[in-house]
């Protein structure tokens, strides 16, 4: 850096401005290759490997570059909200001499990531410009957010869990999977698998841990509840896709189903 503001103004920005920064000029591309800015994106997204364990990977695995690491590791974006948009065929009754109506429903997916291995999760039919308003770990029991906890493997699978409380607690497992339209985008999660099922209360509530580790060991069909059968879902899978918090007003998942009655994720 030239001097300390153009270092202070250039540390300030995310990876992403970063890329857009470093189309202005040959100057501020050849800035925004500082191997500084991107050792302190990749260590803060991968906090959780800790310090030492992303030293020796960015030796071994991306030849010391740390942009390479950001670039082509598998990664959860935290800057936004994935999105899951499903629509459905619901068949109307006949009245009297009118024919059966047809509508098509709408509802979403909404997930929310943070780097410490928490995420968020809502399913409304509200769009996307008025649910990130309370897609924030402050969300009030009204909101109907839900924490959990996720895991990120080297290959780009997620495995989470998180409890629906109520009078007999419902455990909600997903596994997904992580990829990009282009290189380094990671802005789609394929939907690979959905699972409920129950947990005793007993169990839960003498466990410490997260409860992702409580049921680490279980089969994907095991139920420590009788009353809650485990239950593999098939509706409701179509790939998440990233949308920034600024484009969240402005997104064309906004749009109604009288504009747009199905959304290919690509």
């Amino acid at each position: 850096f030239r001097n300390k503001y153009e270092r202070k103004i250039f540390g300030r920005m995310s990876p992403y401005t970063l890329g857009r920064a470093a189309c202005v000029c040959r100057k501020w591309k050849y800035t925004t290759r500082n191997p500084t800015l991107w050792r302190n994106a990749c260590l803060k997204t991968w906090q959780r490997n800790g310090i030492e364990a992303n030293f020796r990977m960015v030796q071994s695995l991306y030849d010391s570059s740390w942009r390479k690491m950001w670039v082509q590791r598998p990664r959860i974006r935290i800057d936004g909200l994935y999105v899951s948009r499903n629509t459905y065929i619901h068949t109307g009754i006949t009245e009297w001499q009118f024919k059966k109506t047809v509508n098509v429903v709408c509802y979403y997916r909404y997930l929310r990531f943070f780097p410490t291995g928490k995420f968020l999760y809502k399913i409304s039919p509200q769009k996307v410009k008025d649910v990130v308003k309370c897609m924030h770990l402050r969300a009030s029991k009204g909101d109907s957010v839900f924490k959990g906890d996720y895991t990120l493997s080297g290959d780009g699978q997620i495995e989470m869990a998180l409890l629906y409380p109520g009078h007999r607690y419902t455990l909600v497992r997903m596994r997904l999977r992580v990829r990009g339209t282009t290189i380094g985008a990671n802005n789609r999660l394929d939907v690979l698998k959905i699972l409920t099922t129950g947990v005793n209360g007993t169990e839960l509530g003498n466990w410490k841990g997260n409860i992702l580790e409580l049921v680490e060991d279980w089969e994907e069909n095991e139920t420590h509840d009788p009353d809650v059968p485990a239950v593999s879902h098939s509706r409701g899978l179509t790939p998440f896709v990233f949308v920034p918090f600024e484009e969240a007003d402005t997104s064309v998942l906004n749009l109604p189903v009288e504009k747009m009655d199905y959304f290919v994720p690509g």
